[in-house]
């Protein structure tokens, strides 16, 4: 990817204190810095015009600010990471056409070429609102893993559909409730999204989808209602996210802490 083909955009880290599997998750100590100023140490190194973290938490955002990173007070009542981002947009005043990639505060080794990579899809899909990633599956474990989600998409790299579920499911491969994996590969979702500010203020303004319920998949909120979102596939698997103690364990390793 050529540095002429990346707009200008702005990354957002949502962050709040609230985990059930891991309890204060952005304040976790990995080599001497908070998990979310690491986040944001990371985001710095992508082409993002700004960095910001939003989180509703004062410990948050001292932690922030004694590192140097640049955060936002968000109302404490939001239901989603995207409308406390569509807050953040609102106090950035980010222009509706503006690009906001959302970078979770849990990711503190993600690759910040697919950070480009997503503002770079959605600047130059103007049929999608949103974009995202997602990298093939080469393991039967993942692909029957209700915690590993699927997409399918059309011929156009557009998100079809969003599932814990095996997607797609191989009928004849598949027999007797043996999984194996389809080709071509199925797809791991990675949960990084670029939106236009606009869409992404519009979004919490969008009813909740049934099928957001039923899989707990807040961007099947944005298929529901007919709107697109464009898929890059990464040929890498990105580093490992944290949810739980054991992720953060295996990271606090690869920082050799």
């Amino acid at each position: 990817m050529s540095t002429a083909s990346i707009p200008d955009y702005t990354v957002l880290v949502p962050a709040r204190l609230a985990s059930t599997r891991l309890p204060r998750k952005p304040l976790a100590d990995i080599a001497g810095l908070p998990m979310v100023v690491r986040v944001a140490q990371r985001c710095l190194h992508s082409r993002a015009t700004q960095v910001v973290v939003a989180t509703d938490s004062d410990e948050v955002r001292q932690a922030c600010e004694t590192h140097g990173v640049r955060v936002l007070m968000t109302r404490a009542d939001h239901p989603t990471g995207s409308d406390r981002l569509a807050e953040a947009c609102e106090q950035l005043g980010l222009d509706g056409r503006d690009i906001v990639v959302n970078v979770q505060g849990d990711e503190p080794l993600i690759d910040t070429g697919l950070i480009d990579a997503c503002a770079a899809l959605l600047a130059a899909r103007s049929d999608c609102v949103m974009s995202t990633a997602a990298h093939a599956i080469d393991e039967v474990a993942e692909y029957g893993n209700p915690n590993v989600v699927k997409v399918v998409t059309d011929a156009a790299g557009r998100a079809l559909y969003f599932s814990r579920a095996p997607l797609p499911w191989w009928r004849d491969g598949c027999a007797a409730g043996t999984l194996a994996l389809p080709q071509p590969a199925p797809l791991r979702h990675i949960g990084i999204y670029g939106y236009s500010a606009g869409f992404l203020r519009r979004f919490p303004s969008l009813p909740v989808s049934p099928l957001e319920q039923v899989e707990s998949l807040e961007q099947l909120r944005v298929l529901w209602h007919g709107e697109r979102i464009a898929v890059h596939v990464s040929p890498e698997r990105p580093g490992p996210g944290i949810d739980t103690p054991e992720d953060l364990e295996r990271v606090r390793r690869l920082f050799g802490a």
